[in-house]
């Protein structure tokens, strides 16, 4: 088994496309600012992230639940140099809501939210477990 995608249901898709796209600077695999999916992979990776229209999604179920409360959910990035990475995504008007700061002797994290309350934690990892 391989994961293909952490996909997240979003009501404002253009708002979040721009977000991961402009923001954190991921390249969506094609473009589609209006929905109602896009997925982005990451630079290395493999799996990658997705957004999906909540609306669109529903339709395809039948039902889905209520729009949730809150955060909704944690992704996780790894980069190289956490400080410069940070500066440039606050650059491009991110806001950071913790961070860089250490998470443990092993690495150092920045904590952001999406425009859906999505969590994005980036991670630099200083030394791999052996």
């Amino acid at each position: 088994m391989e994961l293909a995608q952490v996909r997240l249901l979003v009501t404002d898709f253009a708002g979040c496309y721009r977000y991961y796209r402009d923001v954190l600077g991921l390249k969506p695999q094609f473009e589609a600012e209006d929905g109602p999916y896009a997925k982005f992979t990451p630079d290395g990776g493999t799996a990658g992230i997705a957004l999906q229209d909540r609306a669109q999604m529903a339709g395809v179920l039948g039902e889905l639940a209520a729009e949730p409360a809150g955060h909704r959910s944690l992704v996780v990035l790894r980069v190289d140099d956490l400080d410069r990475y940070c500066e440039e995504l606050t650059a491009r008007g991110a806001g950071l809501l913790r961070g860089p700061a250490p998470m443990t002797d092993r690495m150092r994290v920045a904590h952001l939210v999406d425009p859906e309350g999505n969590i994005v934690e980036l991670q630099e990892w200083l030394a791999l477990r052996g």
